[in-house]
């Protein structure tokens, strides 16, 4: 049997053992339930992906392409498993955003089993992030990726609304500045809580799109160029996102992460200038408004932050906290 386990990224890790039992039980038995989508769902498996935060990521051929694999298979057979932690819901929000799209901006799903919270994805390359690209360049392919995956909604659909989510982001703003022992200014984060009030108050259907909710250039991988039996590159110039976090929500929702990303760039000029600027461009690709992003950008900062303090990533935390410090009486 194959040890993915041992290889399992850092922080994937100390989110398992953060769930305690459930979490130690899922760890122990890793390595057999990827051996049995290997068998049942007819796969290769081979190198763990890095990066991720809730699943288990590993490369994987598809051996057997039959009747029930043969929708949207790609010819040589690259794809991704994912195994998500234990009482991940978000699995089963990924499929139903992954199925709304449906491959339009976003990777395409191949199977799935939301029992096991287990994934298999179309492979795809290098994630944006990793290219020798400037931040506006990688801007603008967020924003254009994005465009291609917003889909209106009428209704919530099961996902989580905009509402929701300002909600949730508050409480979580609230309660994590208190356990992480005030790691900003007070003034820093009710400025934030204003804002997850204004956001929530704002709300509406007529307004309300499915988004990604998690479109940082590490979640958007180039889709590579077909026959080139390589998905190292970009060439074929199109990109597509994976974890979407599946959202009802504003579409200014979804620019609040280009918003709170690149923070060492923002701290080492003028930090409010080249903030606002960010914000404008954002606004001019879109056709969104600027201060709905600036809102949830300063909301994700914060929160963010606080995310990272939990798993042990206390410089880029202190960094995206020392930015915010810098934005807070700016005015909106």
């Amino acid at each position: 049997m194959k040890n993915f386990t041992d290889k399992l990224p850092a922080a994937v890790r100390l989110r398992a053992l953060g769930q305690g039992e459930q979490g130690a039980k899922w760890l122990a038995g890793l390595d057999e339930m990827a051996a049995k989508f290997e068998s049942d769902w007819g796969l290769q498996l081979g190198d763990v992906l890095s990066g991720g935060t809730e699943a288990l990521v590993v490369e994987a051929v598809v051996l057997e392409i039959n009747a029930e694999t043969a929708t949207d298979m790609p010819t040589d057979g690259l794809a991704v498993l994912k195994l998500g932690l234990p009482g991940s819901a978000n699995i089963e929000t990924e499929v139903r955003a992954f199925e709304r799209v449906a491959g339009e901006g976003y990777a395409k799903l191949l199977r799935y089993d939301l029992d096991a919270n287990a994934l298999l994805l179309e492979r795809l390359g290098s994630q944006l992030g990793s290219e020798a690209r400037s931040t506006e360049s990688q801007i603008h392919i967020i924003c254009e990726t994005l465009q291609q995956s917003w889909r209106k909604l009428s209704e919530p659909s099961g996902f989580m609304t905009g509402q929701e989510k300002a909600e949730w982001l508050a409480e979580f703003i609230e309660r994590g500045w208190r356990k992480y022992a005030k790691p900003c200014s007070k003034k820093a984060a009710y400025r934030a809580l204003d804002f997850c009030t204004e956001r929530a108050d704002e709300f509406s259907l007529d307004n309300a799109f499915l988004i990604h909710g998690d479109a940082h250039a590490q979640n958007l991988l180039a889709v590579p160029v077909p026959g080139s039996g390589s998905t190292s590159g970009s060439a074929s110039g199109e990109y597509r996102f994976v974890d979407p976090d599946g959202l009802c929500a504003e579409k200014a929702c979804d620019l609040a992460v280009p918003m709170r990303e690149w923070s060492d760039e923002l701290i080492l000029g003028s930090t409010a200038r080249l903030a606002r600027q960010r914000c404008n461009l954002l606004s001019t690709l879109t056709g969104e408004d600027e201060h709905a992003i600036w809102q949830w950008g300063y909301m994700e900062r914060i929160s963010t932050a606080l995310v990272l303090l939990s798993i042990d990533r206390h410089k880029e935390a202190e960094l995206m906290l020392a930015v915010a410090e810098k934005l807070t009486d700016q005015p909106v």
